[in-house]
């Protein structure tokens, strides 16, 4: 068994010639989810989730994006509600959010 249940990796790219990127959108909503996810207990050591920024996922078209590991499950995101969304039903019930979800 790996030591995190799910291990979540948001784009938080910024691009050198300031052009749009994941990391507008997805760094305050970064933190969100690390402080949400430690409120719910969700984030933490072995068996828990791992919330880490990653930087550029090749994914811009579909920005900005996240991505849940061992599912390999993408998601795309604009607001704390999908943010809630994600670790209520993905990481606590370990069910996809399909209205989210990106292939």
């Amino acid at each position: 068994m790996s030591f995190y249940k799910n291990h979540l990796f948001f784009c938080l790219n910024e691009r050198d010639d300031g052009g749009e990127c994941c990391s507008t959108v997805a760094a305050p909503l970064f933190e969100y989810a690390k402080k949400q996810a430690k409120a719910l207990d969700l984030h933490g050591g072995r068996g828990k989730a791992r919330i880490n920024r990653a930087g550029c996922l090749n994914r811009c078209d579909h920005g900005p994006v996240c991505v849940v590991y061992p599912s390999g499950t993408w998601y795309t995101f604009i607001d704390e509600a999908d943010i809630d969304e994600i670790l209520s039903e993905h990481l606590h019930h370990g069910r996809e959010v399909k209205r989210l979800k990106i292939a």
